[in-house]
Order: structure tokens, then C-alpha cells, then sequence
């Protein structure tokens, strides 16, 4: 390493020290002559994995493949994922708004302090560019995320895709749809693939790729922008944050309220899994297999 690379020093400090060697400068122009030459202060950029997986990019290239294949068919694709729990409450939210004085709000963020808890599950359209929100009041498990791709067929994918015999789910490879686990699988064969009678076609991505996740980039961001800087202080208030978030590309969010009480540590009994009819694909069976309608098995809707 020849030379400074980089400085914490203000340009007040620069210039100060810069007199000292007979250079007699102001601090702004210190600030002019570094920007000049290519510097600007910056940040930690998140942006190398941490994932070395040598299937990385097979999997992305499956993935692209695996929605070209249901785009052209006008079959639906969906990406999933649970956004970080909000406590309900007079807290600090991140971010910045335009006003003529700060909001006031609580200097410690306790968990007493609040009215409860939100727990967004984003379920995003590729094809129509429409986001759905379920705001869980519990937990973030299977089962909740099933039964929110659940209601979304009711609600609103079944209306866009009528005739549909086939379904597309993107999610990250943890959390309530984690490729790892069986009740992730036993909740879609459930709740999704059975009811519906619906060939579901799950893809997840490679840990530590979840930026990647489509729902991340053009649903959650949005919502946040438009949150950002007011407190959550009520359901009906984040709910109307979210159903008011829309970009200039046609982005329309709907949400829902969820007040089930969702148990943690379930495990799907052995009858459950015997009742699975789970097709691995070729390509990466561990993130990429289809779930087929089990039309023998006595389906019980929670």
C-alpha cells in the first residue's frame, strides 16, 4: 500500500493540516478537491456473499428459466417472503419525511411498551405487478405463510388465473418457508396444492441471496419508503401505509389483517408425511420440487 488510501478527517482537519505545511486552504475547498479526484464519503456496501455454494448460479439460472416457462404459459408466479417484525407503538422509524418539527417518540423501544406485534408476509405478482400483504399478529410459521398463499388464491390469484392448473412460488431457503423443513411442505400440500388442486412448483434461492428475491426489491422497499419516518402506532395505520404504496411502474399493494394465534414447534405427524406427493426436480432437488394434489388424503383447513 503506497500512500493514504482513505480518512476519517473532517475537511476542517485536512485544512488545518494542509496550513501547517504552508498550503492555506479552506475546508470547502478541500471538499471541491476531493471530489475531483474521485473521492466522496462512503459506506459499507453490502454486497458480497457470504454463500459459496457452487450451485449458486445453477440455481439462479434455473430459477429464470422455471418463470420464463410459467410467464409464457400466463401461469402464475409468485415470490414470497416475511418481512422483520414492526412493534406496534410510538417508536422510532427509520427514515426521513418533510414536516415543520420531529414527532416525538419513545427513547427506549420495549417491548411492553407496545400494543403488539406485525409481522408483514409479502406475497408478490410478477406477472400483474401486484403485491399482497398478511399482517400476522403472532408468529411467523408454515402454517402462517401457507394459509396466506391460501387466501391469496381466494382473493385475488384465482381471479387473475381462472383456469390455472399450475403455481410458482420464489422463496429464500429459511424462515416459515424454508426448504430445510417438512412443515413448510406439509402446510402447502395442505392448505394450497390440495384445496386447489394445484401442481405447486417451488424454487428457493441460495442462502444468502434473499436481496435477490424479487418481493424483497419491488414490494418490501416500496413499503418501507412510504413508512418511512412515521411511527406504526396502530394495525389500521400500517395497513393503510400499505395498501397506499404504488410506484410509477403500476405497482398496487392490498393487505390483510391475520389475528390467528399461530403456535410455534409444530411438526407434521407420520401421516403427514406419508401424504406428501413431493417431486424432486432433476436440477437441485434440495431447493427445486414439485408439490402435486393429493386428492386421497383428508385435507383439514385451519
Amino acid at each position: 500500500m503506497t500512500g493514504l488510501k482513505w480518512s476519517r478527517r473532517t475537511t476542517d482537519k485536512v485544512a488545518v493540516l494542509l496550513s501547517k505545511l504552508g498550503i492555506f486552504v479552506s475546508p470547502n475547498t478541500v471538499a471541491r478537491l476531493l471530489r475531483q479526484m474521485g473521492y466522496s464519503l462512503r459506506v459499507n456496501h453490502k454486497m458480497l456473499p457470504s454463500d459459496s455454494s457452487p450451485d449458486r448460479n445453477q440455481q439462479f439460472e434455473y430459477i429464470s428459466e422455471l418463470r420464463t416457462s410459467f410467464q409464457r404459459r400466463h401461469q402464475p408466479v409468485i415470490s414470497v417472503d416475511s418481512k422483520k417484525r414492526e412493534l406496534i407503538g410510538n417508536f422510532k422509524n427509520p427514515g426521513t419525511r418533510w414536516d415543520r418539527s420531529p414527532i416525538l417518540v419513545n427513547d427506549h423501544d420495549f417491548r411492553t411498551d407496545s400494543i403488539g406485534i406485525a409481522i408483514p408476509y409479502g406475497i408478490y405478482d410478477l406477472l400483474a405487478n401486484r403485491g399482497s400483504i398478511f399482517l400476522g399478529i403472532s408468529h411467523d410459521t408454515a402454517c402462517f405463510a401457507a394459509r396466506s398463499i391460501a387466501t391469496w388464491l381466494c382473493r385475488e390469484g384465482l381471479v387473475r388465473y381462472p383456469r390455472t392448473k399450475k403455481l410458482l412460488i420464489l422463496a429464500d431457503t429459511g424462515g416459515s418457508n424454508s426448504s430445510r423443513t417438512y412443515a413448510w411442505k406439509t402446510e402447502i400440500q395442505n392448505q394450497v396444492s390440495n384445496r386447489f388442486k394445484l401442481a405447486v412448483t417451488i424454487a428457493h434461492y441460495p442462502t444468502g441471496t434473499s436481496k435477490w428475491n424479487p418481493v424483497e426489491h419491488r414490494l418490501f422497499s416500496e413499503i418501507s419508503k412510504n413508512w418511512a419516518g412515521e411511527p406504526l402506532t396502530a394495525y389500521e395505520k400500517i395497513l393503510k401505509y400499505i395498501r397506499t404504496t404504488s410506484t410509477r411502474t403500476g405497482l398496487r399493494v392490498s393487505a390483510y389483517l391475520d389475528r390467528t394465534f399461530y403456535e410455534t414447534g409444530l411438526t407434521p405427524t407420520s401421516e403427514q408425511r406419508r401424504q406428501l406427493c413431493l417431486r424432486p426436480h432433476d436440477v437441485l432437488p434440495k431447493w427445486n420440487y414439485t408439490i402435486e394434489p393429493n386428492t386421497r388424503s383428508k385435507t383439514i383447513y385451519i
